[in-house]
């Protein structure tokens, strides 16, 4: 099946089987390995994702339907600049990783967070992030980070 959609601002077509999963697309297909599979049951977000803005778990999202939507990855973020984006930044300069798997999951539904709630509180942010699990236990240094990029974000437009 020839699938179409944006994929980190670019035109994409793949062929694909039907059942493909986004995850297996972005890893095996297309070699963007920064989106990683944590678990294959959506529980620990680890393969979260940007689609149409939403934060979405790719591990469990079949291929047809990115079908003339847009895409976006951890690479994908900052595409265009030779800068890290700003939610990028906070989780640096937070601390707010330890061995680094939950990181792109953590930081795409940071950024989805923040877009449609650029000054969450701290509560807000616990919640928004329930989806994404962290087996090192790193959550105050990622709460930490995920407001901080939030008003970095809300300070330079992005997401608005």
């Amino acid at each position: 099946m020839m699938v179409s959609f944006t994929l980190n601002g670019r035109s994409q077509s793949v062929d694909v089987e039907p059942a493909t999963l986004v995850a297996d697309l972005l890893r095996e297909t297309l070699n963007l390995t920064g989106t990683h599979i944590g678990c294959d049951t959506s529980q620990c977000g680890a393969c979260t994702v940007l689609f149409n803005g939403e934060a979405v778990k790719s591990c469990t999202m079949l291929v047809p339907m990115l079908d003339g939507g847009a895409l976006t990855t951890i690479e994908g973020l900052a595409a265009g600049s030779n800068r890290l984006h700003p939610m990028q930044e906070a989780f640096h300069q937070n601390h707010g990783l330890q061995c680094g798997f939950c990181t792109p999951g953590m930081v795409m539904t940071a950024v989805a967070l923040a877009t449609k709630n650029p000054t969450p509180t701290e509560a807000e942010v616990r919640h928004g992030l329930e989806g994404n699990i962290c087996r090192c236990t790193g959550y105050q240094n990622i709460v930490a980070s995920v407001l901080a990029g939030a008003a970095a974000m809300h300070a330079s437009g992005i997401g608005e």
